[in-house]
């Protein structure tokens, strides 16, 4: 008994230690929770709320509808232009696609039922940061838009007018394309021109640090290079962007999709004629950095005789186009001439890609304003040109390795680009040099 008596009394004493020392734990713990909870209230009562600004984005609306879109507006259609950049037709055309194709641009109704920013202001925004090169928030005063809802129509503007306008405005030349520019082109005395080809470079002011190496040269700025082909219109038929500024033009040429087409065996089949010989590759007119390709034809840097100092002349008028088309993109939308503000590379290209494709919509809309010639001139059978494009040319052939060097290497034929010179000169002289002699 007195052995049972005291196994009975140790577990008691073990019992009572036991609660003694969880009720000690169970404590505590709660203790350090309520501390730890107390030190977190303070510390959100501390931090600054978000800072709410009620801008009365319905009277932006309004506002913006009476200077602009209404029937009577405040400002006529030559300020539209001018602010807008393109016509008010235009201008509505692309917003009545993002309204009704990209659910960003739609208006919607917060939780009270209040309408929110209009596809109008999102438009306006977009179109004025762009045209401007301006910061995001200089639009808050008059269409009511904060910073970051700008910045965030700025991107999905672009991104939209690339995802709806991009295959129609950024496009190769179609065969009916192809054979325009081919009169036109001889019409100029350049039979088998389709245009100009050069670079351009947009200085990236927030360039990431590990990357200036890369991306300056020259003046020491970080640039993005955009190589371009452009024609008489102005219109940019190719755009390869995203180089970095330590490339020269040659070295973006290695890099670019120009000649892919052909080489694949994609593109039409082309023929014209240059002094009684006939030629099969269209060509585009370079500055004198081009390699001496059977594509690219350069001026003569130091020209001999009358029918050299002619043909430099008449080249280098003509190459002028591409840089013409680089000043009306930017003088258009000071973005692209501004230094680029994003860290984003992706974001940059899109910009500049959505920047020419609605070039290319203005210059389609305002053709007859940029042309500075007569198209009604060049209609094909008018003038009995030499130029053809085969419409009966299959493009879906598959092309084998073989192929594809033997087309590479006769673009890069040096002999067949002298030869091709060679008659240029002559038929440039024999059109127009004893025209200017009798003058």
């Amino acid at each position: 008994m007195a052995s049972s008596s005291r196994n009975h009394n140790d577990s008691d004493d073990f019992d009572q230690a036991f609660d003694q020392y969880f009720d000690e734990r169970f404590d505590q713990t709660i203790e350090n929770l309520v501390v730890a909870y107390s030190g977190q209230q303070e510390e959100r009562r501390e931090r600054k709320k978000r800072v709410y600004i009620e801008r009365n984005r319905e009277a932006g609306h309004t506002r913006l509808w009476n200077d602009y879109f209404s029937d009577t507006p405040t400002y006529p259609e030559n300020l539209f232009r001018r602010r807008f950049r393109m016509n008010k037709r235009l201008f509505m055309h692309i917003v009545d696609r993002l309204s009704n194709e990209v659910h960003f641009f739609r208006q919607k109704k917060d939780g009270l039922g209040r309408l929110g920013l209009s596809t109008l202001q999102k438009c306006t925004a977009a179109i004025r940061v762009l045209a401007y090169g301006t910061a995001a928030d200089t639009v808050d005063e008059y269409l009511r838009l904060g910073e970051t809802t700008t910045r965030a129509c700025v991107e999905k503007f672009v991104e939209g007018i690339i995802n709806l306008f991009g295959e129609e405005y950024l496009r190769r030349p179609t065969p009916a394309d192809l054979q325009r520019l081919l009169d036109i082109g001889e019409q100029r005395g350049f039979p088998g021109m389709i245009g100009s080809i050069d670079c351009m470079h947009w200085e990236w002011k927030n360039c990431p640090t590990a990357w200036k190496g890369q991306y300056s040269r020259g003046s020491g700025k970080p640039t993005i290079v955009l190589e371009a082909v452009a024609s008489y219109d102005l219109w940019i038929w190719h755009a390869f962007f995203g180089p970095p500024g330590t490339l020269n033009d040659i070295n973006v040429l290695d890099r670019s999709p120009v000649f892919d087409d052909i080489i694949n065996g994609q593109a039409p089949q082309v023929t014209y004629s240059v002094n009684g010989r006939e030629y099969h590759l269209a060509y585009y007119l370079t500055d004198g950095i081009y390699p001496k390709w059977a594509t690219f034809i350069q001026s003569i840097q130091i020209p001999q005789g009358p029918k050299a100092v002619l043909f430099a002349q008449r080249q280098e008028a003509v190459r002028k186009d591409v840089e013409r088309a680089f000043g009306v993109l930017q003088a258009r939308f000071a973005i692209v001439k501004n230094p680029a503000l994003f860290w984003d590379k992706v974001k940059i290209g899109n910009i500049m890609r959505a920047c020419i494709i609605l070039h290319n919509m203005i210059v389609e809309n305002e053709r007859d304003g940029y042309a500075q010639l007569n198209i009604l001139e060049f209609q094909q059978g008018e003038d009995g040109g030499s130029s053809h494009v085969d419409l009966t040319y299959s493009t879906d052939m598959p092309s084998n390795i073989a192929n594809m060097m033997g087309v590479r290497t006769r673009i890069r034929d040096k002999q067949m680009h002298q030869r091709l010179k060679a008659d240029l000169v002559e038929h440039i002289w024999l059109k127009s040099g004893r025209d200017d002699d009798n003058n």
